[in-house]
């Protein structure tokens, strides 16, 4: 006799809240292998962004991450979106849910979209070119460069504690250039935005991963900024400079579905 399987019960998997009081239909780009339609569920002039979807938790997966994205980047082709985080999922598989939390959150919801209606989510990371930022370190530290002469005379056995030494100033050196390099970049760009979210930042390289939040008006010249911004110092960096991005620095929205 084989052994049941259960089947997850289905319920409407929520990406994102935007202003909207018109039917909506973006295909079958939904989350999992089923490709869900993606659809709106209205109330009053605010519109949940949804699909049908089991009710399980998604795994913080790539491919998953990608399906989610790919859905807000779709409807922010067309309006300001508060995303949702993911794998949100209401367990009523009809649109009632979706409806008790619209009217439930609508001030909230009416308040953050009035907030960030016009705006967009700007990405940057900027990381050093190592072999560039250390030489114009030698360059331009004076103490650095003598001492570093000096080693290249001395047999590497005879000069352990000077090589410990240029390393560790070489370190402090770097850590200096990189915290004025990022407040240069800061001093120009903060107030071309909103808002600014400082993110950590990985690897000894990076400089600043940073999100802004730009009015729309204002992008062309933020997008002006940060090219002047390469030319300057691209001989030292490297700019990675990404948008438009979901909102997720400055609104994600957790949303309790449970007895609703």
């Amino acid at each position: 006799m084989e052994k049941e399987v259960d089947i997850p019960k289905e319920g409407k998997y929520i990406y994102g809240i935007i202003r909207h009081s018109d039917p909506l239909d973006y295909g079958p780009i939904g989350m999992g292998k089923r490709t869900d339609l993606v659809y709106g569920i209205n109330f009053k002039d605010i519109s949940a962004i949804v699909s049908n979807s089991p009710i399980i938790e998604y795994e913080v997966r790539r491919i998953n991450m990608i399906t989610h994205e790919r859905v807000l980047e779709e409807v922010m082709k067309q309006f300001t979106v508060l995303p949702v985080r993911f794998s949100t999922i209401s367990e009523h598989n009809d649109d009632s849910g979706i409806l008790r939390i619209l009217e439930k959150d609508y001030k909230k919801f009416d308040d953050l979209l009035t907030k960030m209606e016009g705006k967009k989510e700007l990405g940057l990371k900027v990381l050093t070119k190592e072999a560039v930022i250390y030489e114009s370190i030698i360059e331009k530290y004076d103490e650095i460069r003598l001492l570093r002469g000096k080693l290249m005379s001395l047999p590497a056995d005879k000069s352990h504690y000077q090589r410990m030494k240029i390393g560790e100033m070489v370190a402090e050196a770097l850590k200096k250039e990189t915290e004025n390099y990022k407040n240069s970049i800061l001093d120009i760009l903060n107030p071309l935005s909103v808002d600014v979210k400082i993110n950590d930042s990985y690897g000894e390289m990076m400089i600043i991963n940073v999100a802004f939040l730009v009015k729309n008006l204002a992008e062309s010249a933020f997008d002006k900024a940060v090219n002047d911004l390469e030319e300057k110092f691209g001989r030292f960096m490297i700019f990675k400079y990404v948008g438009t991005l979901p909102l997720y620095n400055f609104v994600t929205l957790v949303i309790n579905t449970k007895g609703i």
